[in-house]
């Protein structure tokens, strides 16, 4: 990692950068001004890559276009420490020209640090438009650890500073970081807009096992929490008390909106005297399980 400070790294704009532009009277072009044709083999992804290659109708559109007209902005590369060159920003034109049957494309070549990578990779992809909550969040991780890294303040200042070059506020840049912090299948439920984002936010403070008694009720029963049920479900983690009974108390949307009362008196009809609450509430749920598995009538 670099050790300079992050207010001495001085990026040009993209124009520069692509090298679109001729050099000012009497300025010399220098080597990594220079765009370079080189094999495709010899490029590879930019390490936790967070922006995902979809090979969806944008993708063929792209690679017909390629196959046309060729790759109008080179790709930016830096040499990679194994062999070959890493891919600074490119992925989805690297992708294009494979797809179209291309064998090298246009690049420029920066020597740039790890930490300058990372934000010249974010930078170059974070304004595209059809981001995935999941792709932002952990893009947004990576460029404030590489700020951070650099000796910007960090916390709330980094996240201005980072918020201000994509037009987002302090807030939101957090909100999205936090996403990060979610298991998986949580993540791919705020992917698909079936979890808000703000919900996701409050989840994320859940811990992994308690996360997962969440997942497990959320799939099983496709209901999902709602602003107000995620922040009661961190309340109570942050109690410890947030257990699958919990988990089902605060989740149990549907019996609460039909009015749906059960007299504990006859419930406690059914089971041995010495049974808690905790126990008969978990032979109920047991029952109604294996009744929704045979098809609930």
């Amino acid at each position: 990692m670099g050790s300079r400070s992050a207010d001495k790294i001085k990026f040009r704009s993209f124009d520069d950068l692509f090298g679109e532009q001729e050099p000012k009277g009497g300025e010399k072009e220098t080597a990594e001004d220079q765009v370079v044709r080189m094999a495709l083999a010899e490029l590879h992804p930019f390490k936790g890559h967070p922006f995902r290659v979809m090979e969806d109708e944008e993708m063929v559109e792209m690679a017909e276009s390629v196959r046309q007209f060729g790759v109008l902005v080179p790709v930016i590369v830096r040499p990679d420490k194994g062999g070959g060159y890493e891919i600074i920003a490119g992925h989805r034109r690297k992708r294009a020209s494979e797809l179209a049957g291309c064998s090298d494309i246009p690049v420029i070549v920066r020597d740039l640090t790890d930490d300058e990578s990372v934000i010249a990779m974010v930078d170059s992809n974070i304004q595209r438009l059809n981001i995935l909550p999941s792709e932002k969040a952990r893009a947004y991780r990576m460029k404030m650890e590489a700020m951070e890294h650099q000796g910007v303040k960090g916390g709330q200042h980094t996240a201005a500073v980072l918020g201000e070059a994509s037009g987002e506020s302090a807030r939101t840049v957090h909100r999205y970081i936090r996403l990060t912090y979610l298991v998986p299948e949580l993540l791919e439920l705020v992917d698909q807009k079936r979890i808000p984002v703000v919900v996701g936010e409050s989840l994320s403070f859940l811990k992994e096992g308690e996360q997962e008694l969440v997942r497990d009720y959320v799939v099983q029963r496709n209901v999902f929490p709602s602003k107000g049920e995620a922040e009661l479900l961190r309340v109570e983690s942050g109690k410890g008390e947030l257990s699958d009974e919990k988990v089902r108390e605060i989740l149990c949307r549907n019996g609460k909106a039909l009015g749906i009362t059960i007299s504990a008196k006859r419930i406690r009809d059914y089971f041995p005297e010495n049974y808690t609450k905790e126990e008969i509430e978990k032979v109920v749920y047991s029952l109604l399980d294996s009744w929704r598995a045979k098809g609930s009538g």
